[in-house]
């Protein structure tokens, strides 16, 4: 059963009631990540999602640590471009002590000045490990390239610059700026009863100022782009994108589908060319990334320097079959059945129940039944992905991104195409 209520201060409290379950998952979700921090304090968002496990006017990190290993649970966050999410994951039994580490974490963390020193270090080294990722970089700088000049196209993490830069005056101003009750979402799924949720975080959260911090952003405009970085690296990597769809779009099942047939599994058709067939590359996908009013569709492959021109040339070829030829019947009610599959299997868990019911507040202000999401799939034709393809697939918006020992590609730019 889903319960929601909305507090006086405009925190939207959202449960999913399992009882057959043993866990119960909970999150505090703020709908503000790198897309509405300023240039200069880029990397800000996912900064105080470090701080604020660093210490709190009862706590240390080390209580923190261990109250949550105590009870055989999980404590975590994350940041994205549109969101950031502090969850614990405990025993129904324990809901109780999961609230009240998480939201005194969420309301009383200190910002000690030695503690953020010694967290803006880690940070940089988090940002000095994916630089040298080159399979984990290559999607960042594909998105600031497509996104370029747009808040989109800023990495979530920052640069040494931007964190370097960070005051803790400008932290703590950016968190009270940013944390207010419209941005606020409280979801919990498991065996627990929303009553009891209430009861438990609406005194505590009472508090937090109304209101929203978030300045709406103007829409991304998608142009082509050619970007060869050159690096010493034993592989070149290779992300070659294309406009995609918000993620409330009412053709967004289209799009799922399109991408589960293009790389989203081992019998995905990049796989079956570039790995099975051709042995190019040893990882090889496709992925959507889908935000409030704009999206992508994405490949990425890893391969030698001297096969990025056939790399290439079959990731075109596999993005223009959607344009000119109708997807195979069975081809598509494979899609359909692995997405519907992947789905229910991913709520059997707690968590993911959580984050599902956030995620739909925060895209959809409701619920998304699954009777819908299944019929959504179920409407997806051959003519309607046809149709979407030539609708998305067009030259004009594509980004190609390669780095690595790329030297002078055996390709001009205007011969990329779909």
């Amino acid at each position: 059963m889903l319960n929601k209520t909305i507090l006086d201060n405009g925190i939207r409290v959202i449960s999913e009631r399992i009882p057959y379950a043993s866990s119960v998952s909970i999150g505090i979700w703020v709908a503000n990540g790198s897309r509405h921090e300023r240039r200069e304090s880029n990397g800000v968002a996912h900064f105080i999602e470090h701080l604020l496990f660093k210490g709190t006017e009862r706590r240390t990190a080390l209580d923190i640590a261990r109250e949550i290993d105590s009870v055989g649970g999980v404590l975590n966050a994350f940041t994205s471009r549109e969101y950031v999410c502090y969850y614990a994951k405990v025993l129904d039994k324990f809901l109780p002590r999961a609230v009240d580490l998480l939201t005194d974490i969420f309301l009383h963390s200190t910002f000690d000045p030695d503690e953020i020193e010694k967290e803006r270090r880690v940070v940089l080294q988090e940002i000095s490990m994916m630089e040298d990722t080159p399979d984990d970089l290559i999607h960042d700088l594909f998105h600031q390239h497509f996104w370029d000049g747009h808040p989109l196209g800023m990495s979530i993490l920052g640069d040494a610059q931007s964190v370097g830069g960070l005051s803790r005056d400008s932290i703590v101003s950016y968190k009270e700026e940013m944390y207010r009750g419209a941005d606020i979402i409280v979801s919990a799924a498991g065996n627990l009863s929303h009553d009891e949720l209430l009861s438990l975080v609406g005194p505590i959260l009472s508090g937090i100022p109304g209101g929203t911090g978030r300045q709406e952003t103007e829409l991304p405009e998608y142009r082509r782009r050619i970007e060869i970085i050159e690096r010493d690296l034993e592989q070149i990597h290779v992300c070659l994108g294309v406009k995609g769809l918000p993620q409330s779009h009412p053709r967004r099942y289209d799009a799922f589908i399109m991408n589960a047939i293009l790389g989203g599994s081992m019998s995905s058709r990049l796989f079956q060319e570039v790995r099975e067939k051709s042995g190019l590359a040893y990882s090889v996908y496709s992925y959507i990334a889908s935000h409030a009013d704009a999206g992508s569709l994405v490949v990425y492959a890893g391969a030698s320097p001297d096969s990025g021109a056939e790399l290439i040339e079959i990731m075109l070829r596999e993005l223009g079959r959607f344009k000119h030829e109708p997807v195979p019947p069975a081809q598509l009610d494979g899609a359909r059945e692995q997405l519907k599959g992947n789905l229910l299997l991913s709520l059997e868990s707690s968590d993911n129940r959580m984050s599902r019911l956030a995620k739909n507040e925060i895209y959809f202000g409701q619920p998304q039944p699954l009777t819908e999401i299944m019929g959504g799939f179920d409407r997806v034709t051959a003519e309607s992905l046809q149709q979407l393809a030539n609708e998305l697939l067009d030259p004009a918006t594509l980004t190609l991104v390669m780095m690595g020992r790329v030297g002078t590609p055996a390709f001009r730019p205007e011969d990329i195409t779909l």
